[in-house]
């Protein structure tokens, strides 16, 4: 048999097997998260605003009555989610506005703040 011809065999059944892998992985994440992806996704859709806090301020959310999101310890590493009003928001020197979404900067942000639509409603 031809090498050339050989050799797109091998990539094409690289292929197969690395797509295999990713619907594997999707699969696990889908089915055995016990729907914390529809839970965060539920959550961010009541956000029209998203801000990386420090955990410390996150904290001093909590200790105030913000409750934290029950989904954002469900994911890992954890995530303090939570619900604030904007002019406690804005008292807040560590604030960093992130995109609404499950994307990257909120992956890397340990503590979140969210602006609800109806501002305040989710206390």
């Amino acid at each position: 048999m031809n090498e050339a011809v050989l050799e797109r065999m091998r990539a094409r059944a690289r292929a197969v097997r690395t797509r295999a892998a990713v619907q594997r992985w999707h699969y696990r994440q889908r089915h055995l998260a016990a729907g914390v992806w529809f839970r965060l996704r539920r959550v961010l859709a009541d956000a029209s605003a998203a801000y990386a806090i420090s955990e410390h301020d996150a904290r001093q959310l909590i200790a105030e009555a913000y409750q934290p999101e029950a989904c954002g310890r469900e994911v890992s590493p954890e995530k303090l989610m939570l619900f604030v009003d904007e002019p406690r928001l804005a008292k807040l020197r560590q604030r960093r506005p992130i995109p609404v979404g499950l994307g990257p900067e909120f992956f890397a942000a340990r503590a979140i703040a969210l602006i609800a639509f109806d501002d305040g409603e989710r206390r």
